[in-house]
């Protein structure tokens, strides 16, 4: 691998320079300091410091002896090789019991033995083809209810406040299969991260938790911290309505950034109420976003 140098004030930020031109962690480097910093007057520094690195070269793992695996070449060429007194043996011991080999060639099998094991698989394929064939409305409701959905969430919910050291409670309400667990307390601004994206994270986990645990169901679960989701609704409609009213305006369309799903419904929902404007979604996750035309 070939070395690079770099320069900067000090020596740690040139070697930091050098890791991220290479493109690697400290520890897979090599490092060689070709000139330091010098003190000079007043407490300044004169000169700059300049590494050159590489990627640490990988030792060569000895070369394993492996064991020669016999093959049926070897086993014949062994048969081939056998003394005339072995072959002998073999043919004396073949011709001890010649009674056994007369029983097992005399032996006719029952002609009047009905085939019923062809019939049987034949009937098992013919049920797997119709379970396969069943919709989802001939195979009934979900066995799992709302409800120990919701209890499981509140669990894993409680569970998961507690590791963190901080004190909840958590609210359940159940609208048919609509579910939303609110956990409520002090200290909680870790589970929900810069723009809502650690509380986003932990939706999903609570619900393949709810998933392993009770199997598939038809549910949808919101999970909501120290109320967020309420307070970031409430900014995305007033951000929506000074959306409409500038491209009313300007008669110009407008594209927003980037937003989840669940954003990007609210804006969806406030635009449907405004006058003279509508929206659409373009792209894809996670840079789907959403564009306000004038009507």
């Amino acid at each position: 691998m070939e070395w690079v140098e770099t320069t900067a004030k000090t020596i740690e930020e040139a070697k930091n320079a050098a890791l991220d031109e290479l493109g690697i962690a400290a520890d897979e480097a090599e490092f060689e300091v070709l000139d330091e910093p010098r003190p000079g007057l007043f407490g300044r520094t004169r000169g700059e410091g300049r590494v050159r690195a590489r990627i640490k070269p990988t030792q060569v793992r000895p070369k394993q002896e492996r064991r020669r695996r016999s093959s049926s070449k070897d086993k014949a060429k062994d048969n081939s090789t056998a003394t005339p007194r072995d072959t002998a043996a073999e043919t004396d011991t073949s011709a001890e019991t010649p009674s056994d080999s007369s029983a097992e060639t005399t032996t006719a099998p029952k002609k009047d033995a009905p085939a019923r094991a062809p019939k049987r698989r034949n009937d098992r394929n013919r049920t797997t083809s119709q379970e396969k064939t069943m919709s989802n409305d001939d195979r009934g409701p979900s066995p799992v209810s709302p409800q120990e959905v919701g209890d499981a969430a509140v669990t894993f919910m409680t569970g998961l406040t507690s590791a963190f050291g901080a004190e909840s409670e958590s609210e359940l309400e159940i609208d048919g299969t609509e579910i939303d667990v609110r956990v409520t307390g002090s200290d909680l601004g870790l589970l929900v991260g810069p723009g809502g994206r650690t509380l986003n994270a932990i939706q999903d986990l609570v619900r393949v938790s709810a998933q392993r645990r009770l199997g598939d169901h038809e549910t949808r679960l919101r999970v909501d911290v120290a109320g967020y989701r309420a307070r970031r609704s409430e900014a995305l409609q007033k951000f929506a309505a000074d959306v409409a009213a500038s491209v009313r305006e300007t008669g110009s369309p407008r594209a927003l950034e980037p937003m989840t799903s669940a954003d990007r419904k609210v804006i969806h929902d406030a635009l449907n109420e405004a006058d003279g404007v509508s929206s659409r979604s373009e792209g894809d996750d996670p840079n789907r976003r959403i564009v306000v035309v004038p009507d």
